[in-house]
């Protein structure tokens, strides 16, 4: 396989060239193996890597949500504070919580114990058994480099969490993991319920088929790439939960689409992010926003995030909240089966478009 080294039209200097060699040198020795599989695709694609400029890109601050509001005293101040969530759902699909109840210590604790369980060897992350046998690493079904994501991960049932015999020799992980799984699932019921009232239903509508036993962390790595900004740390895409709840670190990388343009989210390390997933824009009938977004791995610096997804039961039905309906009703596991089907066959994902009703005149 041949690389080629250029910028714009122009060759690039020996001293850049020596930069880029270093850094492939290391990434042919790097944990997990990302680059062997990347550089197979590359191979395979008929693809020559070029290093480009990078893309300028704007840099936008989330609304930032102060939840406090919700347990004031003031009925006016609780009613401000679940309008501005739910214009924030609408307007943006994202916003971000301070005062959101889940203390900076478990926040810290967690982090760490991510951190240390990362670094252990690639062997020990894949061995079997291991966080439920969840690790991770790479796109397995990517056909193109364009479908390849440079990122490994743990994705964690909640109802795993509580075992001993998942983590092995990580046993500090395990109270960490426990307390903070039931603190996120806390705040994302309540975040629900706000959104389900706004749009005049009972707030516990979703408690009954959103809970432990539906509910996923995700641990997430996203190494140093020299390749960066042309590789994705985790591609293109809209989540497929109720709501996701993210807490990410100071590097940033986080971008999303905002009207016809990707812009990069500024990275807060004292706020929680959270996006709108498509069973809840499909359920408010697209008043709530699932918005497309993506991942960019740092050049220099590895990022590290952790993500907690309110999903319902497989058998679940995804219905609306008025009528008439966007969308016809699909059940949870329907939607999972459809969009693993349309990832084999086109590379990516569809996702909602294929549940529309569509209106004939």
């Amino acid at each position: 396989m041949q690389f080629q080294a250029t910028l714009g039209h122009l060759p690039l200097s020996l001293s850049l060239c020596a930069t880029f060699l270093y850094h492939l040198r290391i990434m042919l020795e790097s944990d997990p193996p990302l680059l062997h599989n990347y550089a197979d695709l590359l191979r395979h694609s008929g693809e020559n890597y070029a290093v480009q400029q990078s893309e300028i890109m704007e840099e936008c601050e989330l609304p930032q949500i102060d939840l406090s509001g919700l347990r004031s005293d003031h009925e006016e101040e609780r009613e401000a504070c679940a309008a501005a969530i739910s214009r924030a759902s609408s307007k943006w699909g994202f916003f971000q919580v301070v005062n959101h109840g889940i203390s900076p210590e478990i926040l810290g604790k967690m982090r760490r114990e991510q951190v240390k369980l990362f670094k252990s060897p690639f062997e020990t992350k894949a061995s079997c058994g291991l966080l439920n046998n969840s690790y991770k690493w790479g796109t397995p079904s990517a056909t193109c480099p364009k479908q390849f994501s440079w990122s490994e991960a743990f994705h964690i049932p909640l109802t795993k969490i509580s075992e001993e015999a998942c983590y092995g020799d990580f046993t500090s992980l395990r109270e960490v993991m426990v307390e903070y799984a039931a603190a996120m699932q806390e705040l994302a019921r309540l975040l629900a319920g706000v959104l389900v009232m706004n749009l005049g239903h009972k707030r516990g509508l979703f408690e009954e088929v959103c809970d432990e036993s539906t509910c996923f962390l995700r641990l997430n790595r996203y190494p140093t790439c020299p390749f960066s900004p042309q590789v994705f740390g985790l591609v293109p895409h809209t989540d497929s939960d109720f709501l996701t709840i993210l807490q990410q670190d100071e590097v940033g990388g986080l971008q999303l689409m905002k009207g016809s343009k990707w812009v990069a989210v500024k990275p807060n390390d004292n706020a929680l992010i959270v996006n709108i997933g498509d069973l809840f824009q499909a359920w408010s009938n697209d008043v709530y926003k699932s918005v497309e977004h993506r991942v960019i791995p740092n050049g220099k610096v590895e990022r590290y995030s952790i993500a907690y997804f309110l999903c319902p039961s497989y058998d679940s039905l995804i219905g609306s909240c008025k009528e008439p309906s966007i969308y016809r009703k699909f059940t949870f596991g329907e939607y999972r089966r459809q969009i693993q089907q349309d990832v084999k066959m086109a590379g990516h994902k569809v996702g909602l478009p294929r549940f529309l009703l569509h209106v004939h005149n």
